[in-house]
């Protein structure tokens, strides 16, 4: 199997980004699996970034530690990832540009801006220069670089896309000519039919798109940004409204105001864009009104690391808002399951008429993956009790909140003629009028509370792994990708090992979690965060304990290396 790892790295306004992405981007055009991972801080210019490529001729689910060949934009990206470098690897730079000195054969001495200036006549071609330069060194078809370079320029102009083309050539053919040394890989293109290279946060904008969603608000935050950008781009064409709210309360509020109305609706934040969003959540909780809220986690608190990555918001978000009422938590894996994963949150929300969450975090936003056409006609558009103007209009005294023996109330819509809708942040009656009644109270907490009795079931942990297996790695969310690899690794070591992994959290999967776990002797959760969140959840609603712990909080996302390391080290113990 050909496995190899890219690194692109410089300061943020150097253009790291615009590199990684090319890069990825050509070598997913000649049908390879790709996955990209970016790091990178939180200011406009200075500081360091870097875009990680990882490419194999089979399926890849996460991002590596390894690099192989380094793309150093500035001497910064030396000094921090030349340890990384394999046995073989290569790292590539402007010796000129960066003082770097080159040291063969692993330091390839490339003289970007020069090549550039000669060749497209302007030293801001560089970057373009060093991506022609590393493909050479892998040995891949040119003329794929050449047409993903066109599409990527041509719309600024026919020039522009052909002095970058010019650019690539020259770096391409410096570094056939020049560089003594070998990688001793050479990636070739397959015949696969193209997939398409996808983020997380363009997922989860397509998802939400294709179940029907018509209302965005949103206060631009990282890393749900991508999402809000997305879905305005669309928003022409879609017939969509998207609204940049002055803050993250009047985004929250704004989409359960458009739902109220009868549109899909949701809003995407942070974890501390969703601290001010916790009374409008209580608020859809209270009137029953459903609305997604997507949370792109990363550490806190407050400011925290704003550009890294985490998986501290589990607890709270299924305890959010003062009071009781249902909700419905959702954790996509990757880039697929987010597109899939969106349409079962929308499902969900007007099926129950709740809020439901669906938790990412930087790492699955910023994170590109190859993945196969989505399949629309896997998507179904459930709106649950949602009545039209003419059932409506045959009811008898309608009220919003009527009490049901599913706890689901049939739910009209304002302005529908002959039919009042009426609801409150207050306790209510049926009619949905403010009460002191201490009855009505008991008999609406029961409604709230217990309606989403049976979604538990749709709640399905997926196991991977032989079911013999005596040791189990839990985890949720992003963190599949590393899980499954580490499991693969640890099982070709001689342990017998499998996957116990969650994409859905709330309402807990209680009975699918205790079957799962039958048998388990080692029970080890690994998450992104300091005190195993999910831990708790399935200690409370299982009785289950963990045995041992893998967790990672420095910011950075989960490995498959990160976990054998620290798996190896806890049986030891």
């Amino acid at each position: 199997m050909v496995e190899f790892n890219f690194r692109a790295g410089g300061a943020a306004g150097q253009g790291v980004q615009t590199v990684g992405y090319i890069l990825a981007k050509t070598l997913a055009r000649g049908g390879l699996y790709v996955h990209a991972s970016q790091d990178y801080e939180s200011r406009i210019r200075g500081g360091h970034n870097f875009f990680h490529i990882r490419v194999s001729e089979n399926p890849i689910y996460g991002t590596s530690e390894k690099v192989d060949l380094l793309i150093a934009l500035d001497s910064r990206t030396v000094d921090l990832h030349s340890k990384a470098l394999t046995a073989k690897g290569v790292a590539v730079f402007d010796g000129e540009k960066t003082g770097v000195e080159a040291r063969e054969p692993c330091f390839f001495d490339v003289p970007f801006e020069h090549l550039a200036s000669e060749a497209a006549g302007r030293s801001m071609f560089s970057n373009t220069v060093a991506i022609g330069a590393a493909l050479s060194l892998v040995r891949y078809d040119f003329s794929i670089l050449r047409a993903v370079l066109t599409e990527a320029f041509q719309a600024k102009s026919r020039k522009i896309a052909e002095d970058n083309v010019r650019a690539a050539e020259a770096g391409y053919k410096y570094a056939e000519e020049n560089f003594k040394g070998s990688l001793e890989v050479e990636l070739k293109p397959t015949q696969r039919p193209r997939r398409m290279l996808i983020n997380g946060a363009e997922s989860v904008a397509l998802g939400a798109l294709a179940a029907g969603c018509k209302f965005m608000s949103g206060y631009p935050m990282t890393p749900s940004t991508g999402i809000l950008q997305y879905m305005q781009s669309k928003s022409a064409v879609l017939k969509l409204v998207v609204e940049q709210a002055e803050d993250e309360i009047a985004a929250l509020n704004m989409a359960v105001g458009a739902s109220f109305a009868g549109v899909r609706a949701m809003t995407a934040t942070s974890g501390g864009g969703f601290s001010l969003m916790v009374e409008a959540f209580g608020l859809a909780g209270m009137t029953e009104t459903p609305v997604v809220v997507v949370l792109g986690q990363r550490p806190g608190p407050a400011t925290g690391f704003p550009t890294r990555t985490e998986q501290g918001e589990l607890e709270f978000v299924i305890h959010a808002a003062q009071g009781e009422f249902a909700r419905a938590v959702l954790a996509p894996r990757d880039a697929e399951d987010a597109f899939y994963l969106m349409s079962k949150a929308f499902n969900i929300a007007e099926r129950y008429q709740i809020p439901v969450v669906v938790l990412t975090d930087q790492y699955l936003a910023d994170s590109y993956w190859t993945v196969e056409r989505f399949d629309l006609s896997k998507i179904t558009i459930d709106r649950g009790e949602l009545l039209s103007e003419e059932e409506a209009s045959k009811i008898k005294d309608y009220a919003r909140h009527k009490l049901t023996e599913s706890g689901i109330s049939p739910r009209a819509l304002p302005g529908y003629p002959r039919v009042l809708v009426v609801t409150d942040s207050d306790e209510h009656t049926e009619d949905g009028h403010i009460t002191e009644s201490a009855e009505v109270r008991v008999k609406m907490v029961e409604k709230r509370v217990w309606k989403t009795r049976g979604l538990e079931k749709e709640m399905t942990p997926l196991t991977y792994g032989s079911e013999k297996a005596g040791t189990v790695l839990l985890g949720w969310g992003s963190s599949y990708g590393a899980i499954r690899e580490a499991v693969d690794r640890l099982n070709g070591e001689g342990f017998e090992v499998r996957m116990l992994h969650f994409n859905g959290l709330w309402p807990f999967p209680a009975a699918a979690t205790m079957e799962a776990l039958k048998g388990a002797e080692r029970r080890i959760m690994v998450e992104s965060n300091a005190t195993s969140q999910l831990s708790r959840v399935i200690r409370a609603e299982t009785g289950i304990q963990m045995t041992g712990k893998i967790l990672r909080y420095d910011g950075r996302p989960l490995t498959a290396s990160f976990i054998v390391e620290a798996f190896k080290r806890e049986v030891a113990s």
